[in-house]
């Protein structure tokens, strides 16, 4: 047993502290970046923000809507090869820049997957999504997709340490997914005592991820668009969002009516909820991590991306960020006093 006592800091921690800027106005400011892969060699351009690889978050229809803004869809691993086939059917080409097929590391998964990038070689994103990214078995898959697909850019995680991100990186993936237990609907560190605080995480990790020429994602505990902000603050290349943006109507969820307003549901993958929907129910050898709420209605998913996207450039203007990718060299973090959490959590 060993104790760390360095600070370790949370997105309610800190705000970012106002710099003189030469910018006018939002409208000055670029969300766009550009990113050249180091396993996979492949270029992309976009909004480097990310629907979560949740059923009720990373739907086809989410995906159309997002692609509009350049923002990617990670798609949920429990699409068939025929539910694929329907929707590249009636998409657009472009679609192929804005979408990542998703996949867990069992024979079944591998199988799937091997399935749908045979049908649709002008994929271009692989999502290997695990709850713990620390075992090696699940290192072996990374190498072994890598293997299978040189030319793909592979997200992989989830991890919160330095170390692993790297081995992550020289066993093939390019883009590393760092978070466990920061989600709304995520009860990991409920369950297990085990996690990281988020922006901790992800100062930690991106250090790792650039001296290897890597990127990661910040995936979860971003709950108002300010987070956001501080992830790519902290050096963040990409944000995964979930909650923010379920409950739209492109979202996955049933929809349920009470006292005349109307929820749709939205759980964690490692609910019960979830595994009874997709592998007949929890094993007895394990427990849910997740669990299940009820969100109201929002409408068109849209207005949402709107919002935070707008509030992301009014940070960037506060620091002088013309570009999102200055955004983290402008940023100085301030601690805030556990006063200040409370109303800021309000």
């Amino acid at each position: 047993m060993r104790i760390e006592a360095d600070l370790k800091l949370g997105f309610k921690d800190v705000m970012i502290r106002p710099k003189r800027s030469t910018l006018k106005s939002r409208s000055e400011v670029t969300l766009e970046r550009e990113f050249r892969f180091r396993n996979s060699g492949l270029e992309w351009k976009g909004i480097p923000i990310i629907a979560a690889n949740m059923d009720t978050v990373g739907t086809f229809e989410m995906a159309t809507e997002l692609s509009r803004h350049k923002l990617i869809t990670a798609l949920h691993k429990h699409y068939s090869p025929d539910d694929w086939k329907s929707f590249i059917n009636n998409s657009s080409e472009s679609i192929f820049n804005y979408i990542a097929v998703s996949t867990g590391t069992g024979h079944t998964d591998e199988n799937k997957l091997k399935k749908i990038i045979q049908e649709f070689p002008q994929i271009k994103f692989i999502c290997i999504d695990v709850a713990n990214g620390y075992s090696e078995h699940f290192v072996e898959f990374v190498k072994l997709t890598r293997d299978m697909y040189p030319g793909k850019t592979i997200m992989a995680g989830n991890v919160v340490s330095g170390e692993m991100v790297e081995e992550l990186i020289l066993a093939g993936a390019d883009i590393i997914k760092v978070g466990i237990g920061p989600g709304s609907v995520c009860t990991t560190r409920i369950k297990t005592g085990v996690g990281y605080p988020q922006l901790s995480a992800i100062i930690e990790c991106a250090d790792a991820a650039h001296g290897l020429g890597g990127q990661i994602i910040s995936d979860g505990g971003c709950k108002i668009p300010g987070d956001i902000a501080k992830a790519f603050g902290g050096g963040a290349d990409f944000v995964m969002l979930g909650g923010m943006l379920a409950g739209h109507n492109e979202s996955g969820g049933e929809i349920v009516e009470r006292n005349g307003e109307k929820f749709k549901a939205f759980y964690g993958m490692s609910s019960e909820t979830a595994m009874n929907k997709h592998i007949g129910g929890v094993a007895e050898y394990r427990s849910s991590e997740g669990k299940a709420v009820e969100i109201p209605l929002r409408g068109p998913v849209a207005n949402t991306v709107q919002d935070f996207l707008g509030g992301l450039r009014s940070t960037c203007t506060y620091v002088g960020a013309k570009r999102l990718k200055e955004l983290t060299k402008r940023t100085t973090f301030i601690r805030v006093q556990e006063q200040h959490n409370e109303i800021f959590s309000n």
